[in-house]
């Protein structure tokens, strides 16, 4: 899905997106981040910080900046420990005074396979591990954060990461970078898991919500059809994935280069990442088999 071209916020500048939420713009656009990653600003009085975003004394001052007489962060909520959602973290507490709310850190919530993967040494292929972020306060699955005139409910929703949270407000949810409106997310082993993902997108439909504020890109306003259409695009992938395997073994980079034929070199390495996560997940339905050790080299075929 190429990225709509409407949305084209103003870097840094707080816009009202409905009574008592606002979103500003990280300045950090890349093919992964789309235009940026949205921080937003939750609560009239006492204001949650949600996503405050990469390392950047720009975003920080805009962060600060948007605070209106009688305002004050009270709270930094981070859905997950990726780079671009959650080292400013540090400095805005360091601001503020507001205490860190996360699933836990980086690795929280990893799947056993996962853990087994990660111990091979494959490592990175997405959006960069803040490792060294830890909140001061660990929710989970089914916690509610509230102020005085907001609460969050949390969802553990992992897939893109294992730390992932997304957050119930009322009939809206922020969903970070599990749902997003410009592309679908990427889940790259071993800190994403597309058994985990699927799972989560079937918790999410599982509430009639009115709208997805996600981590890039534009709000979702019909989150029913967005998450059919996610839920479609894996199984669409998947197979097109066993279709490739009808020719032989193969691996997640010539697979990749089979099925994403419409994808520049600089993303196929993410585009691999993506396929050995179907891979994984076929296993672990007992589609494929894996001949020899699970590695991101290892070859597979059909079962």
């Amino acid at each position: 899905m190429q990225p709509p071209d409407d949305f084209n916020p103003v870097i840094g500048a707080p816009e009202p997106l409905l009574p008592g939420l606002r979103r500003i713009v990280a300045p950090n656009p890349s093919p992964m981040t789309y235009r940026g990653t949205n921080t937003y600003l939750l609560g009239t009085s006492e204001i949650a910080v949600i996503d405050p975003g990469p390392q950047s004394v720009a975003h920080l001052d805009a962060i600060l900046g948007a605070l209106e007489p009688g305002q004050k962060i009270t709270h930094i909520i981070v859905t997950h420990a990726h780079l671009d959602h959650s080292p400013l973290a540090g400095a805005l507490q360091k601001a503020t005074g507001a205490e860190t709310y996360a699933f836990g850190p980086a690795y929280a919530g990893r799947s056993e396979i996962m853990q087994a993967l990660a111990r091979t040494g494959l490592v990175g292929g997405g959006e960069g591990i803040d490792i060294n972020f830890a909140p001061d306060v660990e929710v989970k699955d089914g916690d509610v954060i509230h102020a005085a005139d907001w609460q969050l409910d949390v969802i553990h929703t992992p897939g893109h990461i294992g730390n992932h949270i997304c957050l119930g407000w009322n009939d809206h949810c922020f969903t970070a970078d599990h749902v997003m409106g410009w592309a679908s997310s990427l889940v790259s082993p071993p800190d994403g898991d597309l058994t985990d993902f699927m799972a989560s997108c079937a918790r999410l439909q599982m509430r009639g919500w009115q709208a997805f504020f996600p981590g890039h890109g534009e709000m979702i306003s019909n989150p029913e059809a967005r998450l059919a259409w996610l839920i479609a695009h894996r199984k669409s992938r998947e197979a097109a994935i066993l279709e490739a395997l009808q020719g032989g073994d193969a691996d997640a980079h010539s697979l990749a280069r089979i099925i994403y034929t419409d994808t520049p070199d600089r993303l196929m390495n993410a585009a691999a990442r993506n396929v050995l996560a179907h891979l994984i997940d076929l296993k672990g339905k007992g589609s494929v088999e894996v001949i020899g050790k699970l590695s991101a080299e290892a070859l597979f075929r059909l079962k």
